[in-house]
């Protein structure tokens, strides 16, 4: 089976983590901090935006692989990978704008990023279920 709808969201992961990757880079060399943060707050931040979907990306990409294997609808693998990137992009703009504090972006990004989690989870958990 060759993925393609897993691998479509895969490949929109990948270029966002490298244009958060770019942002912290650019951080970096604009602050001359070669390591660490340096104390820069606006480092520190643009590497917890970059991590935290570093963090969540992966789980969110098994589960999906598992579900498209396990012959979940295109629509229903579209629907999922559609939030996650949304989710996704909200979270990054909301924990930048909102400074580490509350944002609506970041608290919805959250919110719907674990929502796919648990679903996909579930949608896998049911398909090995009925295997018994």
């Amino acid at each position: 089976m060759p993925l393609m709808v897993t691998g479509l969201y895969a490949s929109l992961t990948g270029l966002l983590i490298v244009a958060l990757a770019y942002r912290v880079v650019k951080l970096r060399r604009s602050q001359k901090i070669g390591l660490g943060d340096g104390g820069n707050n606006a480092l520190v931040l643009a590497g917890r935006v970059h991590a935290n979907l570093i963090e969540n990306a992966p789980i969110a990409l098994i589960l999906m692989i598992l579900a498209e294997t396990g012959g979940l609808a295109p629509f229903y693998l579209h629907c999922f990978g559609t939030v996650w990137i949304v989710a996704r992009l909200l979270h990054a703009i909301g924990l930048t704008q909102g400074k580490g504090g509350y944002h609506f972006g970041r608290f919805w990004g959250v919110l719907l990023t674990w929502i796919v989690i648990i679903a996909l989870a579930l949608v896998n958990l049911v398909h090995f279920a009925k295997t018994l």
